[in-house]
C-alpha cells in the first residue's frame, strides 16, 4: 500500500483552463483516485456500505465509486456495494423526494448494467420514531442540551443495518463522504483512527466495521468541480444539487453512525421539525424560491420552538418526568420536564392540520407527515401510560381529517371517560391524587392474567415511589432542607 503522505500529495488537484479560468480536475489526479478505489475494492474481501445523504459529499463518493468500479471486468465486480440513506421520517419533503428518486435510479441502473449496487433507506423503529416519543411519550422538543433524537432517528437505524451485514459477512467497509477540510475536529478524529500505512481506519464504535474515506483530502471546490464536470452514471442531474444548496453556506447532513458525527441542527438539510437550530434556513430558502406549500411546516416548527422557550415552557410542560421525579433547580423552582397531556393533544392536532395543509397546497395529495402506525402507537401510550381515558386520538383525528381509521376495539378492559369522571370525584372527596390512583388501576389492568402477575408488586411499588405531591409542597420541603443546612 502506498505511503499516506504520498497519497495526500497526489490525491486531487484543481487546475484552471486557459480559456475561461474555470476550475477543472487534473485528469491524472482523478485517475489516481479511481485507481485507489479499485485497488481497495479488489484488495479487501469485505462488502462495502456507502452512506448516502443526498448531499454533495456523499453524492461525490458514490459517483466516484460507481465510475471506478464500472471499468472493472464484470467477474471482478462480485462484491456487493450497499447504499444506505437514512430517513428519519421527519426529513424535509423536498429532500425525501430527491433521495427517493436517486435511490430508484441507482437500483434501476445497477440492475440494467450489472453493477453490484443495491440502494435502500434505513428508518427508525416505530418505538423510536420522532412523533411516538415527542407526542406519545411527551419528550420535550430537542435542544442542544437534550438531543434525544439523534441516536433514535439516525444512529440506531444505520448501525442496525451495518451490524446485520457484519453478522452476515463477518466485517464490512463503510465508505463515507467525510473530509478533513470540514473542520479541525473532523480532521483530528479521522487521523486518530487511521491505521498507519493503510487507507482504512477503524470505526470508533462499531466492531467489525472499517471506514474508507475516498474524498478525505478533497476541498469543497474539489467536490463541486467534480460533480459539475462529470455526469452522474445513474442518470441524475448533478445541477439539481446546486439548486438545493443555493443560498447556503453550511454542509450537508451526513450519515450519522456515532455521536461524534455532526448532526443536522446547524447544517443545510436537516429534519423539518428540528428545534436545535434557531432557524431553519434551508426551509426558509425553499419557501422563498417558490415552494410556498412548505410554509405550514415552518409555522409548526416555530410553534414547537415556543414549547422549549424558557419564558413559556411551563405552559406546556409538567414538572414530573417519565421517571416520576421532580427536579428542583438552583433558583428553587421545579424544572419543566415532559409535556402535559393537554399539550400533547394540541401538538397532535397541529401536526394533523399541518399535514392537511401540505396535502392541499403541495404536489402530493397523499403526503404523510405522521403515519397511521404512529397514531395507533400514540393512542396506546396515552391510554396505558398517560391516563387518557377519554381516548383522545380518534376524536382529534376525526375532527381534523373528517374521517376515521380502523381503530382497534377495547378488548383489554381499558377505562373510559365516564369512569374517569367518577374516579375524579371520588379522589377529590378523599383528597387523593387522581393520577396516582389512575396509574395504580392501569398497572392492575395491565397485569390481568396469571402470566402477567409475577411483576405486579414491583410495578405498584415503582408507581407509589414517584412524586405525587403538588409543586408548592415539594418546593416548601426543599426550602426547609436548605434552611437546616
Amino acid at each position: 500500500m502506498q505511503n499516506q503522505t504520498d497519497r495526500k500529495k497526489r490525491r486531487v488537484s484543481l487546475s484552471h483552463s486557459k480559456s475561461d479560468g474555470k476550475p477543472t480536475f487534473d485528469r491524472d489526479s482523478l485517475n489516481k483516485t479511481y485507481d485507489e478505489i479499485r485497488e481497495v475494492y479488489r484488495r479487501y474481501p469485505q462488502p462495502w456500505v456507502i452512506g448516502y445523504s443526498g448531499g454533495k459529499d456523499s453524492t461525490c463518493v458514490l459517483q466516484l465509486v460507481w465510475t471506478a468500479l464500472e471499468s472493472l471486468p464484470s467477474e471482478e465486480r462480485h462484491k456487493p456495494v450497499f447504499v444506505i440513506a437514512s430517513d428519519t421520517k421527519v426529513e424535509t419533503p423536498v429532500i425525501v423526494d430527491y433521495i427517493d428518486s436517486t435511490l430508484r435510479r441507482i437500483n434501476e441502473t445497477a440492475k440494467a448494467t450489472g453493477m453490484p449496487f443495491a440502494a435502500e433507506k434505513v428508518m427508525p423503529t416505530l418505538n423510536n420514531s420522532f412523533w411516538v416519543n415527542l407526542i406519545g411519550r411527551g419528550y420535550p422538543a430537542p435542544t442542544t442540551r437534550f438531543r434525544w433524537c439523534t441516536e433514535r432517528l439516525k444512529i440506531d437505524p444505520a448501525n442496525r443495518f451495518i451490524n446485520e451485514k457484519v453478522t452476515q459477512y463477518g466485517e464490512v467497509i463503510m465508505v463515507l463522504g467525510v473530509r478533513k477540510a470540514e473542520s479541525s475536529t473532523r480532521a483530528q478524529l479521522m487521523n486518530t483512527y487511521q491505521v498507519k500505512g493503510h487507507v482504512l481506519r477503524r470505526h470508533s464504535s462499531l466492531s467489525g466495521a472499517n471506514v474508507y474515506a475516498p474524498i478525505a483530502d478533497f476541498t469543497t471546490d474539489h467536490v463541486w468541480t467534480y460533480l459539475l464536470q462529470v455526469a452522474s452514471p445513474w442518470g441524475s442531474n448533478n445541477r439539481d444539487l446546486v439548486t438545493l444548496y443555493r443560498n447556503a453556506s453550511a454542509g450537508e447532513c451526513p450519515l450519522v453512525i456515532d455521536d461524534t458525527t455532526p448532526t443536522c441542527g446547524n447544517s443545510r438539510f436537516g429534519c423539518w421539525v428540528c428545534t436545535v437550530a434557531t432557524r431553519d434556513s434551508s426551509m426558509e430558502a425553499l419557501v422563498d424560491r417558490g415552494e410556498e406549500w412548505l410554509e405550514p411546516l415552518l409555522d409548526f416548527r416555530e410553534w414547537l420552538a415556543t414549547t422549549i422557550d424558557p419564558a413559556r415552557k411551563r405552559e406546556f410542560r409538567d414538572i414530573k418526568g417519565r421517571d416520576g421525579r421532580v427536579i428542583i433547580k438552583k433558583d428553587g423552582k421545579a424544572a419543566a420536564r415532559t409535556y402535559k397531556l393537554e399539550a400533547s393533544r394540541l401538538m397532535l392536532e397541529k401536526v394533523l392540520r399541518t399535514q392537511e395543509l401540505v396535502r392541499k397546497k403541495g404536489p402530493d395529495p397523499s403526503a404523510e407527515l405522521i403515519s397511521e402506525d404512529e397514531l395507533h402507537e400514540i393512542r396506546r401510550l396515552w391510554r396505558t401510560e398517560r391516563q387518557d381515558w377519554d381516548d383522545s386520538v380518534p376524536r382529534i383525528f376525526h375532527e381534523v381529517s373528517g374521517c376515521d381509521l380502523d381503530w382497534p376495539s377495547d378488548d383489554n378492559g381499558q377505562f373510559n371517560s365516564d369512569q374517569k369522571t367518577l374516579l375524579e370525584g371520588i379522589c377529590a372527596e378523599h383528597d387523593v391524587p387522581f393520577d396516582l390512583v389512575a396509574r395504580l388501576l392501569e398497572a392492575e389492568r395491565g397485569a390481568n392474567g396469571p402470566a402477567r402477575r409475577a411483576g405486579i408488586q414491583k410495578t405498584l411499588t415503582r408507581v407509589l415511589a414517584q412524586e405525587w405531591r403538588g409543586e408548592e409542597e415539594i418546593i416548601a420541603e426543599e426550602q426547609l432542607k436548605l434552611s437546616l443546612v
